[in-house]
């Protein structure tokens, strides 16, 4: 019974009968009852709801004790008093202590619940009750409408997004292209949110995640070592040997890193990464746990150690968790502890703000929410119903018996040598670094295995477990690739131009690669399957890129061009006019034009004196063009009896003197190189008469022929080898051939006279070598590649492998002797031209002079011409 209503029934007697009395009583009644209530509400009730076995549990628990006791200790209007429940981790256990600390403790608010799942349980409940809840779940991404759903819910934590970022970004610094991930199946099925944001990332950086390992929890399990040790056992199936530990419990983590450590897992090329779910406890293994996990690359919150405040709890801390937990191994508070100690702080400043007229939860809860302190994690405010910074984050290397500081991770900038964005901001405007998110760590590792260069993760080959490599046994063109089969597998033999490229590559790259051949006789595009189902690690041979192959398996750089060629025989040009070929039409209508005005110049200088000149009009020209003709081949035999015609000549005999010699060497070049020409051009030509072609049946070149060109599936031929071409087009079974670049080259080269190759119209993507898809393997090979392009080597490789034979060392079929034009002659025509008039004037000019000494015009006719003359003209008395 209340003390009041006992007071009041050992009175109720006595009291009636006197009135005085009755007023005394009531009125000490009314005191007594005030003063009671006064007391009572000076005690604030605080629900916790943590997991109180487990380390972060424990570590919260103590934390909070202290920031009640450090409170009351000071606080003069009232006490805390705080309610501890075990969740459990089982949802109706939860529910069932969410409404026992509403109704019988009556607390004010409740705090904890580490996972989102059990958060938005207790929310649910504390908004029909009204009681704020303040959480410090961590979800993968804070649901967009979470204060309409959970009005009095409050997050304590920053989602997972930014974690999740941080772990991809490390991946893409480092190029690794797949990766496991491993996380811990909880109660409600897993977190779910985190692997897909994950997946995204990667994507986004061009990796992925090639096997997902789930763990079931540890405390639903009788032999975790067993089971741990079976699961662990699939990722020695994989490829890749990046491991992602995405969520765990700490008793899940130390059998994780125990039995992977035993598997070999932990060796050398891995690469591990743990967030916070671990990190977060790593001050709390003992040594033999942390050197399970040396090499470990950790992410984990960051929170300013070196602060007054810290350092005080940081003592309070240590004292008091040793007493509570001497079997505990904990030196330092990690996030969880001060997340608890703040939250408590949050807490009692949003109830300072109260008053006695205005104490209801939602003014508590407003209050919370108005929240705006620097507290032992860092800052605390909030937007959202969530916490309004985004948490910057520290990246640590697992070493020795503990761990060190590598570098911080910015939301907006990356990763950085500091913690504070300002001097981030500093540091990069003074320096030439530019701020990008993908920049690689600036510290210095410590890889598991004391691998002194960036793990490759993957698994390597080694002499236990060579490089399984495919190698075409059945080519068209064993000039790439040959396979001589022996009796014993071991022994055969593996020649060609791409398996020689190999060597050479194998040998620049900067370690040792163990290898082992494998022949295999079916088509490439089931060669590069096998690469994808991972029958084999790799292909070495002649193997187009192509888009449809890149997606499944990786391709190095391109080692050749690719492209497809139409191969046809060739006819020979001829032609009756081959003797005009030399010049062009401008060059005989010019030579033509100086020969004609040539013979008339020496007509006009020799007519009069030269009795071989002499004559009819009809002699006299045919003479003339005689002498002209003849001089083409230096076979006139007329004298010159005038020196201006002996220079006329002259310079005339000059002139043809290079126009026979150019002429003869043009001609002779002419008939010499032989002028092929394509008796097919046109593909569509080939379509419309439905006329058959040949080409590679086991690569991909009749899918395209069928399907992107066209042709009908009837009119395809399929050739088995380079040399079976030329008797199918022999046979007339094949109109054309068509062939990649490189083969046809390989192919033009050696019958160079028979077949011609039009210009590669489809492009592709080259030949390469094919990998696994991620496999680091592919980038070193296409370094390597690059590298040999550079040196010389892979030049020297095409030409010692694909030399043309003797007739076509000079490709003749690619050049053409063009015939020669007026602009190459136009100067000596023109010199031959003027001399030519230069003489006829000097001559004119004299002709004149005589005329005027000698008026009459018989005596200058007798003067120019002897009577000599006269005679052997034949024609007594005429003149000219």
């Amino acid at each position: 019974m209340p003390k009041h209503e006992m007071f009041f029934s050992l009175t109720s007697a006595k009291t009636f009968s006197r009135p005085w009395l009755l007023l005394l009583v009531s009125f000490l009644l009314i005191l007594f009852c005030g003063a009671e209530d006064a007391i009572d509400d000076k005690i604030i009730n605080i629900g916790i709801i943590i997991d109180v076995n487990s380390c972060g549990g424990k570590e919260e628990k103590v934390a909070m004790e202290i920031a009640a006791q450090n409170f009351n200790s000071t606080s003069q209007n009232y006490k805390l008093s705080l309610h501890f429940w075990d969740s459990g981790r089982d949802p109706l256990h939860l529910a069932s202590a969410a409404e026992n600390l509403i109704k019988e403790k009556e607390v004010k608010v409740i705090i904890g619940m580490e996972t989102w799942g059990e958060a938005a349980l207790v929310a649910d409940i504390g908004s029909r009750a009204q009681v704020p809840v303040l959480s410090y779940a961590e979800p993968a991404i804070t649901p967009p409408l979470m204060q309409i759903r959970w009005p009095f819910l409050v997050t304590m934590a920053n989602d997972r997004a930014e974690q999740v970022r941080c772990t991809a970004a490390l991946i893409g610094s480092y190029n690794w292209r797949r990766v496991n991930v491993i996380y811990e199946d909880d109660e409600n099925g897993g977190d779910t949110g985190d692997l897909a944001l994950l997946s995204e990332a990667l994507q986004n950086i061009g990796s992925e995640i090639e096997y997902r390992l789930v763990l079931p929890p540890v405390a639903y399990l009788n032999n975790p070592k067993e089971v741990v040790q079976e699961e662990l056992e699939k990722l020695l199936r994989t490829q890749s040997r990046v491991f992602i530990v995405l969520r765990s419990s700490l008793p899940m983590a130390i059998h994780l890193f125990r039995e992977a450590k035993e598997l070999g897992i932990m060796g050398t090329d891995s690469v591990w990464i743990i967030t916070d779910t671990v990190t977060s406890f790593l001050d709390s293994f003992n040594t033999s746990v942390i050197s399970y996990m040396e090499g470990a690359l950790g992410i984990k919150a960051y929170f300013p150690e070196n602060s007054s405040p810290y350092k005080d709890f940081k003592s309070q801390f240590t004292k008091t968790f040793l007493s509570e937990y001497p079997e505990e191994d904990i030196s330092d508070p990690g996030i969880s502890a001060l997340r608890a100690y703040d939250s408590i702080k949050v807490v009692t400043e949003a109830l300072d703000k109260m008053t006695g007229d205005n104490s209801s939860s939602k003014i508590l809860l407003q209050n919370m929410l108005s929240t705006n302190l620097t507290g032992l994690s860092g800052e605390i405010s909030f937007e959202g119903g969530k916490l309004l910074q985004n948490a910057t984050l520290r990246i640590v290397n697992v070493i020795g018996k503990k761990y060190k500081e590598l570098d911080f991770w910015l939301p907006e900038f990356g990763f950085s040598k500091t913690p504070a964005i300002e001097n981030e901001k500093r540091d990069r405007e003074n320096s030439s670094r530019v701020g990008n998110i993908t920049a690689g760590l600036t510290g210095s590792v410590i890889w598991p295995g004391d691998l002194k260069r960036d793990p490759k993760g993957w698994a390597m080959p080694s002499d236990a477990k060579p490089l399984r490599i495919g190698v075409p046994g059945r080519t068209s063109f064993e000039k790439f690739v040959k396979v001589t089969f022996n009796d014993n597998p071991n022994e055969n033999k593996y020649e060609g131009f791409c398996i020689e490229l190999f060597h050479q590559v194998r040998q620049a790259l900067p370690y040792d690669l163990p290898y082992e051949f494998f022949p295999y006789n079916g088509t490439y595009d089931d060669l590069i399957n096998h690469v994808y189902n991972k029958t084999y690690d790799a292909v070495v041979g002649d193997v187009t890129i192509l888009a449809d192959r890149a997606k499944i398996v990786e391709f190095t750089q391109p080692y050749a061009e690719s492209g497809l060629s139409m191969i046809v025989p060739v006819k020979t040009e001829e032609s009756a006019w081959m003797f005009m070929k030399p010049f062009t039409w401008e060059m005989w209508v010019v030579t033509v034009a100086i020969l004609i005005y040539t013979m008339l110049v020496v007509w006009l200088l020799e007519h009069q004196r030269n009795p071989n000149f002499n004559g009819t009009w009809k002699s006299q020209i045919s003479t003339a063009l005689w002498f002209t003709f003849c001089s083409l081949f230096f076979a006139h035999k007329e004298k010159m009896y005038g020196n201006l015609t002996r220079l006329v000549v002259v310079v005339w005999l000059f002139v043809v003197f290079i126009l026979t010699s150019s002429y003869t060497a043009s001609l002779s070049s002419m008939l010499t190189v032989q002028r092929l020409k394509p008796n097919i051009t046109d593909v569509e030509w080939l379509k419309r008469t439905n006329a058959k072609v040949g080409c590679d049946g086991d690569s991909f070149v009749w899918n395209y022929l069928e399907n992107v060109l066209r042709f009908k599936s009837e009119n395809i031929l399929k050739v088995d080898s380079e040399y079976k071409y030329q008797g199918e087009f022999e046979r007339n079974d094949i109109a054309a051939a068509f062939l990649e670049l490189p083969y046809e080259k390989v192919f033009v080269s050696q019958y160079c006279k028979k077949f011609t190759a039009s210009t590669p119209t489809y492009r592709f993507g080259g030949l390469g070598f094919v990998f696994q898809k991620g496999t680091p393997i592919a980038a070193d090979f296409s370094e390597a590649i690059l590298k040999l392009s550079e040196n010389g080597v892979l030049k020297s490789l095409e030409e010692n492998w694909f030399n043309p034979a003797p007739e076509c060392s000079a490709n003749a079929t690619d050049n053409e002797t063009e015939s020669l034009s007026l602009h190459s002659f136009w100067g000596i025509y023109l010199i031959s031209g003027a001399i030519s008039t230069i003489c006829s004037l000097i001559f004119l000019f004299q002709l004149r002079n005589k005329y005027r000494v000698q008026p009459d015009t018989n005596q200058e006719n007798t003067a120019a011409f002897p009577p000599t003359l006269e005679k052997e003209r034949g024609v007594p008395g005429e003149t000219i």
